[in-house]
């Protein structure tokens, strides 16, 4: 039976050759753009698969209430991963780590590399279960000077050789020997550290660091595979305040590995989405598109119906039951389905470079993989089925009697109704994804042309390691004498981004059931002009920084705040600290949040100890040119340091690349949309005109223009495009306004984005039914007509 059907389909691809070019080229483009994103999402939903304990694994997250609003944090105090353990039943074990990934630089020789990892305790090693292709997790950290290093930072090092045993220096100050070698981590992972060493190394050189008021490190936990996560949650929500013995809103609990990449987003202390709500975005379109590419399917073979009329007729004259016809379309239609697929394989392979490029990941497809070759079969026979049923049932209903006389079919009006109401589904779902595209791309836009307080042009950064800080006055007065830099400063933090902050700070007048958070961070003196900052009123720092040990510069947000101490000398303090001076009020700018307003902030001029190296070159200069000095400079300033640096501005793209990748993908997506759907309405058009080609001979023969019966043919199918526009309108305004309700700082929604994209489909519309329809109306009459 399969060998018939492979005849009969290849026959009818052979005998209706351009209708069978449109079916598989729609099936195949939307099973291509649905393969695509399937992997995108299968890469999303398998994050943190390596670690084979992911299941009971869980950092230690924190809400912590300011003036009524609840924030989620995730530093935690060191102390908190020992006493947990030993104090909380069901946690069977606890590591520390530093931060998200702390750089180090390392060098060997003349090789001088920094690299992302972090300071952990040995217990990391059970808990991850980190694959060793040198060593073992046994002895990792056996010495304190111990590091253990990935494969690709083994390769840059050693090369071929055995690093095991070798000594490399980190940060030109200590040696450390390298007893382990991991497998590299998979892009989906999120712990994409390069290096590890004992926490032991630096969980002393700080005082705060064995405090429980300092929330400096990372807490991972295992909990026993049979722990009650409610009562561990119950026990850990005021854990905190009950070591402090202070009155305070910190409340902790677990937050599940397998969370960490779909659910990491928090509003007021409770989860509310993240990642998963792009994946089920981009899923549900992903089956829109296969869904427009199946309608493209079922509209051209109920087009072709007419054709194959007679065909079913005489089979049914021979004997042929409506089961059997029904069975030999839909092996027609699965079979079609089949090498759609076929084609839809090569083109991922084509596209996939192009996507992960686009995605920024690094996915790939093999089709002998049991996986990716079950979901070809499936998608196949899915899409065979449901592109191939109505066709199939409309067919096999054909009265014999009827199509052997050529009386016409009662069906048609009916079948043409459905073929309408498919077109429209078509262009509806099309001109929505338009709208969504524009005004994703209008919201970017406005965010990234909202005013930040400062010129982020430029500006570069460099992080610095060790006591690199130290040696800044000489490397600034070098910077200074070279002639491209308009200015160089020390900062704690990145400008886009300033992760210290305290609720500590106190005043005159302050309301006591009032703690706001304040963000803070030591600068040097050039900071401000570096940045671009202006003051709203009284003095920048002075270059000794020891004349501003009790000096303090806040923003507008902070003096807001302070109320009537929020002047040119007001005062305020620290904890139980002496008294800090206010010289000056910063005009506020946008730091971590650019889709909200400026937070509270306060500047210290304290550069000792500081981690950053910002440096403003001059308008007009070459960068390429500067920057390449300026290396130099600092070079041999800070010998044994590479020179790496990052662009301010790039960085700041950087905070919107989700949203930028989204209006990118609804914007392929809505033109594989429309390209999926023109190649059906072409198809519809072509039969169009055949069906009414002898009307239009006679129309012609009684004084037609060409004009005239173009624009005849083309009426019914842009009615139908105006009339998906109706419906369209609505479901794309409640869709962008709800996407539109999770940023604080938002456009408004115009009408004219509505109107472009109706008029851009009607355009794209008429051009594609306008190529059919004008052929048809240049015929000859005289053939059409002949055999009258």
């Amino acid at each position: 039976m399969i060998k018939n059907y492979i005849k009969t389909t290849l026959r009818s691809l052979l005998k209706n050759r351009s209708y069978s070019f449109l079916n598989i080229a729609g099936l195949a483009i939307g099973i291509a753009c649905a393969s695509l994103i399937f992997l995108w999402v299968q890469d999303e939903m398998t994050y943190n698969h390596n670690y084979a304990k992911r299941d009971v694994l869980y950092k230690i997250y924190e809400n912590q209430t300011y003036n009524g609003k609840t924030s989620t944090f995730f530093g935690t105090p060191g102390p908190m991963w020992k006493a947990m353990k030993a104090e909380i039943p069901g946690i069977k074990n606890t590591a520390r780590m530093t931060g998200d990934g702390d750089n180090a630089l390392f060098t060997l020789g003349e090789k001088a590399i920094t690299e992302k990892g972090n300071w952990a305790d040995p217990e990391i090693f059970s808990m991850l279960q980190l694959p060793f292709a040198k060593g073992s997790a046994t002895n990792a950290f056996a010495q304190l000077k111990s590091v253990v290093i990935s494969e690709r930072m083994a390769k840059i090092f050693f090369g071929n050789t055995d690093p095991m045993g070798k000594l490399i220096k980190l940060n030109n100050t200590e040696d450390y020997t390298v007893t382990g070698v991991f497998k590299d981590l998979p892009q989906n992972s999120t712990y994409q550290f390069q290096w590890l060493i004992p926490m032991a190394n630096i969980d002393h050189k700080q005082p705060w660091m064995n405090i429980w008021g300092a929330n400096w490190c990372r807490t991972l936990v295992e909990l026993e595979p049979n722990a009650n996560l409610a009562v561990i949650n119950q026990k850990l929500s005021h854990y905190i305040a009950s070591k402090t013995k202070a009155t305070n809103t910190t409340q902790c609990f677990l937050f599940a590995m397998n969370d960490w990449n779909l659910h990491n987003s928090f509003t007021d202390g409770k989860m509310d989405g993240g990642r998963i709500q792009y994946v089920k975005t981009f899923s549900f379109i992903a089956w829109i598109i296969l869904l427009i590419a199946c309608i493209n399917f079922m509209n051209l073979s109920t087009a072709r119906s007419e054709q194959r009329a007679k065909e079913v007729g005489v089979r049914k004259v021979m004997g042929a039951g409506k089961g059997k016809l029904i069975g030999q379309f839909i092996g027609e239609a699965v079979i079609m389905a089949f090498i759609s697929v076929l084609v839809a394989v090569g083109l991922i392979y084509l596209a996939l470079p192009s996507f992960n490029n686009l995605v920024q990941k690094e996915l790939s497809v093999d089709v002998f993989n049991p996986a990716h070759l079950m979901y070809l079969i499936a998608i196949s026979l899915i899409t065979g089925l449901l592109a191939g049923s109505y066709p199939a049932f409309y067919l096999s209903s054909f009265n014999p009697v009827s199509v052997l006389k050529n009386i016409k079919i009662k069906s048609n009006a009916a079948s043409g109704f459905i073929r309408q109401s498919l077109v429209v589904i078509q262009f509806s779902v099309s001109i929505i994804l338009i709208i969504g595209t524009v005004i994703i791309y209008q919201q970017i836009q406005h965010v990234k042309n909202r005013s930040i307080g400062y010129n982020k042009n430029n500006l570069v950064y460099l992080q610095l390691q060790g006591k690199q800080a130290d040696g800044f006055t000489s490397v600034y007065n070098d910077l200074m004498r070279s002639g491209i830099i308009a200015n160089a400063a020390l900062s704690d933090n990145k400008v886009l981004e300033i992760g210290s902050n305290n609720d500590n700070y106190t005043w005159d007048g302050k309301d006591a059931s009032k703690n706001p958070l304040i963000s803070w961070q030591n600068v040097s003196s050039q900071f401000i002009s570096t940045m671009g900052f202006k003051l709203a009123a009284g003095h920048n720092f002075n270059n000794d920084a020891g004349i501003d040990s009790n000096n303090v510069i806040i923003n507008e947000a902070f003096a807001k705040q302070m109320g009537k101490e929020g002047r040119v000398g007001g005062v305020l303090r620290e904890g139980g600290t002496k008294p800090l001076k206010v010289i000056g009020i910063l005009k506020d700018y946008l730091y971590n949040d650019m889709y909200g307003a400026a937070a509270p902030l306060l500047l210290y001029n304290h550069p000792a100890g500081t981690s950053i190296l910002n440096i403003r070159f001059k308008p007009g200069v070459d960068i390429q040119d500067a920057i390449t000095k300026a290396g130099a400079i600092v070079k041999a300033g800070y010998p044994g340091y590479p020179f790496e640096y990052k662009f301010v501005d790039s960085d700041f793209e950087q905070l919107f690349k989700t949203e930028t990748l989204t209006g990118t993908l609804a914007g392929v997506f809505a033109s594989l949309a429309i390209f999926i759907s023109c190649l059906g309405l072409f198809g519809l058009a072509a039969y169009t005109a055949e069906r009414r080609i002898k009307e239009i001979g006679i129309r012609k023969v009684l004084g037609a223009s060409v004009a005239g019966l173009a624009g005849l043919l083309s009426r019914d199918f842009l009615k139908l495009v105006g009339i998906s526009c109706l419906i369209a309108f609505p479901f794309a305004l409640w869709g962008v306004n709800k996407w539109l309700q999770a940023y604080q700082y938002r456009i408004a929604i115009e009408w004219w984005v509505f109107a472009v994209a109706g008029i851009a489909a009607l355009l794209i519309a008429l051009a594609t039914v306008s190529f059919q329809a004008i052929k048809a109306a240049l015929s000859n009459p005289v053939k059409s007509l002949r055999s009258e």
